[in-house]
């Protein structure tokens, strides 16, 4: 293949530019044509259809363009993979918990609050892989072991006891930061909460403990009360030990106990319908994630059969049921958020302590209380530190 050069004017421009005649010889053709006479030949190269579409013009300084774009194109091609390196090396947070898909965003919008304030943003520098066991404790092992499989950075048990004790079943290896509502020491999650050792860290809110603090409320609240009724979740153990507690200070009110047991939703209806029967005055959730998940339903249920409910957590006051007391579920989601962040900028869990709650809340929905034909004492409405109208 051959060249040669030419001046050649630009139509649109008027501007002078060299061009380079790239000439493909052809076999039928003659390669060239004189014009003029022979002491002013010049090269025109054979205008066949076929050459034409062979002519690369190439103006002055288009070189250096040429290099420009191959050297773009070849930092492109460079950063590419490296982008994809870096997603691929993205770290992965493994989000187990005990409650439902539904609950997602009253969980998850105090979690990443947290996890934000490290640094880490889902879906910018660190991915999610989440499981939850709506309430199915059996569930929560085998979600457990997939996350292990999945050889993620770190595992965030989220609500629920028995999701915790499956993390750490699963792994001795792969953190665990729980966010609970039971003693993580007496559930055997860790040694102590100054140096909880081992894997595992977290935040807890602590409802167990407070079953006589939400029997003296109700007594308050209903000063001839004589019977009530405490629902338990018999698949968690710690929901048991609540259940053994409050009866405990349900004597020393002088109060008859009945514990019913509900592992299941239809077992909720079961337990109204023991309640109806049997005259009980009025009911004591423990805190359960099968019994936050189905908050509508109690409340539901309780209106229907005017039965005065207290429970463990304000969203359950907040959907319509009558009295709360406990800590914040969204500031133990939130330090949960902080603990993982740490952790993956190379914290050890072992030496995070456990976060207690500082601040306990009373919530009163006085519009239930209404309806059940109860008067709020204007103490109980000064102590409140929500009113719900």
């Amino acid at each position: 293949m051959a060249a040669r050069s030419a001046q050649r004017r630009n139509p649109m421009t008027d501007a002078v530019s060299d061009v380079a005649y790239w000439h493909e010889p052809d076999p039928t053709a003659t390669s060239a044509r004189i014009s003029g006479s022979s002491s002013e030949a010049r090269f025109r190269p054979y205008e066949s259809a076929r050459l034409r579409r062979t002519l690369l013009p190439v103006e002055r300084g288009a070189n250096m363009r040429r290099r420009e774009f191959l050297g773009v194109l070849g930092s492109a091609a460079a950063a590419w993979p490296l982008a994809a390196r870096a997603q691929q090396s993205m770290p992965v947070i493994g989000l187990l918990s005990s409650l439902a898909a539904s609950d997602a965003t009253r969980v998850m919008t105090a979690f990443r609050q947290g996890l934000n304030s490290t640094g880490y943003v889902e879906d910018s520098n660190v991915t999610i892989e989440y499981r939850w066991a709506a309430g199915q404790y059996e569930q929560l092992p085998a979600l457990a072991a997939d996350l292990v499989g999945r050889k993620v950075a770190v595992i965030a048990a989220i609500s629920g006891t028995p999701a915790a004790l499956a993390a750490k079943a699963a792994t001795a290896t792969i953190p665990v930061v729980f966010a609970i509502g039971n003693d993580p020491v007496a559930a055997g999650l860790v040694k102590s909460l100054n140096r909880p050792g081992g894997n595992v860290t977290g935040a807890t809110f602590f409802t167990q403990p407070l079953a006589t603090k939400r029997l003296e409320l109700l007594r308050e609240l209903m000063p001839s009360l004589k019977t009530i009724a405490v629902l338990v979740n018999p698949d968690n153990a710690p929901t048991v030990l609540e259940g053994e507690n409050a009866p405990v200070a349900a004597q020393a009110f002088g109060w008859r106990s009945e514990i019913l047991n509900a592992s299941v939703e239809s077992n909720i209806d079961d337990a109204f319908t023991v309640i109806v029967q049997k005259r009980i005055d009025a009911l004591f959730v423990s805190s359960d994630a099968l019994f936050f998940i189905h908050r509508d339903k109690l409340v539901a249920l309780a209106a229907r059969h005017a039965v005065p409910v207290i429970y463990a957590d304000r969203e359950q006051a907040e959907a319509g049921g009558l009295i709360s007391y406990g800590a914040s579920r969204s500031d133990a989601y939130r330090q949960a958020g902080t603990y993982v962040g740490q952790i993956l900028k190379g914290e050890s869990a072992s030496s995070l302590p456990v976060v207690l709650p500082t601040k306990y809340a009373l919530v009163i929905n006085t519009k239930c209380a209404r309806e059940l034909g109860l008067s709020v004492p204007n103490s109980m409405q000064l102590l409140a530190d929500e009113l719900i109208e």
